[in-house]
């Protein structure tokens, strides 16, 4: 059984941040077991604390900042980072000004400053995020997933279109030895032609050679480079930091190619919703009736029992929350390897509107169903019928999650009606009203289906 860890002792670091030019001192302290990682703002009235979440990241221009009721934090993926990779569980961090210091532009004074204030084992269970379903997120050519795995493993691609850079690639299992010899050391890095724009912005009022390397039109303008593929490994210590916002550790192979920080917080987000599936409380509106008893959730096989669809039809992964003729929550995930992008928009993937639709009134059908899996009325299943005032609202592409939330406003014997609505990242893709005839599923009604709303 692995152990969670603290430090002995308190460590200090000071140095100016990256961007805000601001002097600060970081001072590591011991915490409690099951306490997490905390950043305390030690310079502001009472001391307010920042719990290290992901739900807490409040900007990712160039640098992940996490803040809680107008209080932040600059830049605290290398701190995190080095966190990760020594396997350090709980931590109180003080800070005493807005920002972490970015010391040499990696990962290296951290981690020297903690393995000095010695590691220990502490009295509680070590607890992982274990992936066992592969998890997606694209965004226009950048990728994310995270498959299965034993160990944590860390997998990078990324692309510039200069010959100082151009393509590279690293794969690591992250243990403490080898993110200290391969990854901790690899530096923060920009173009000597964005430097103006970022100046601009307000940011690396810190930044310069002695913290970054920096990428000139031809060459680079640094002495040396620590690693030949510096860049890709830096992305990798970025991508470490970003995810140990989730909380845990994980374990799972982590693939990436052309990512950053925006998007490395997406996809521990998404992470974070499909982990939570099984114990997610369905949106509610204030107009609608509340639920009146707990909801019961619903499994793949479950699923397959109450719906006839199957592969490539079946569009919904998992209901998890369900009232049976009240309302129902399911979600989606859409992933590139779905069949129908071969063909749909291939070299710009798009979920295609009637899909989304169709995912939806999948969804919706489950509430003919009790707990049990039976229907209503023994031997009956939905059939889609007609559908009111459909918008779509937004696209949903490869590594999106669709929530759909489905409500029943109307049932008889043989027909009724729901109004639902697909969500990506809280955000409305699409709202219908749709109607379903119930009919026997070994003897169709067809008069049900040329009289839905007539009682029989």
């Amino acid at each position: 059984m692995e152990k969670q860890h603290t430090i002995a002792r308190e460590g200090s670091f000071s140095g100016i941040g990256l961007h805000t030019g601001n002097l600060t001192t970081l001072t590591f302290k011991p915490a409690a077991a099951n306490t997490g990682i905390t950043f305390i703002r030690k310079d502001l009235p009472d001391k307010p604390a920042i719990q290290a979440e992901i739900d807490n990241v409040v900007d990712v221009s160039r640098g992940t900042t996490i803040g809680v009721n107008g209080v932040k934090v600059h830049t605290v993926e290398h701190v995190l980072a080095a966190i990760a990779g020594l396997a350090i569980d709980n931590l109180d961090i003080e800070v005493d000004a807005n920002e972490t210091p970015v010391g040499d532009g990696s990962s290296l004074p951290f981690l020297d400053t903690l393995k000095e204030a010695g590691i220990v084992e502490q009295d509680a269970e070590r607890e992982y995020i274990k992936i066992s379903q592969p998890v997606y997120y694209k965004a226009d050519d950048v990728t994310l997933s995270v498959l299965p795995a034993d160990e944590l493993r860390l997998t990078m691609t990324i692309a510039y279109d200069h010959m100082a850079v151009g393509t590279q690639y690293a794969s690591y299992t992250i243990t403490p030895e080898t993110f200290e010899n391969e990854i901790a050391p690899a530096r923060t890095f920009c173009f000597l032609r964005e430097v103006k724009t970022l100046q601009e912005q307000g940011l690396i009022k810190g930044g310069s050679l002695e913290n970054a390397v920096v990428i000139g039109d031809e060459s680079i303008l640094n002495e040396d480079l620590r690693f030949p593929d510096e860049f890709v490994r830096h992305k990798l210590l970025d991508l470490l930091g970003d995810m140990y916002l989730l909380g845990k550790p994980v374990k799972g192979h982590v693939i990436g190619v052309k990512s950053g920080h925006a998007m490395h917080v997406h996809f521990s987000r998404q992470i974070k919703r499909q982990l939570q599936n099984g114990h997610t409380k369905p949106r509610t509106n204030g107009t609608r009736s509340a639920m009146r008893r707990q909801p019961s959730a619903l499994d793949v096989n479950m699923i397959m029992k109450v719906l006839p669809h199957r592969f490539p039809f079946l569009l919904v992964d998992r209901i998890v929350s369900f009232t049976p003729f009240e309302r129902v929550l399911g979600y989606k995930n859409v992933t590139v390897n779905e069949p129908y992008f071969q063909g749909h928009w291939p070299t710009m993937p798009v979920m295609p509107g009637v899909l989304i639709i169709e995912t939806m009134a999948q969804v919706s059908s489950v509430l003919i169903f009790s707990d049990d899996g039976e229907a209503r009325d023994p031997g009956k299943v939905a059939i889609f019928l007609g559908i009111d005032r459909a918008k779509f609202r937004r696209t949903v592409v490869p590594g999106d999650q669709l929530e759909v939330e489905a409500e029943m406003i109307h049932l008889r014997r043989n027909a009724c009606k729901v109004h639902a609505i697909a969500r990506v990242d809280g955000v409305v893709a699409c709202e219908a009203t749709m109607m379903f005839g119930l009919m026997d599923s070994s003897n169709p009604d067809q008069e049900t289906l040329k009289n839905p709303g007539k009682d029989q």
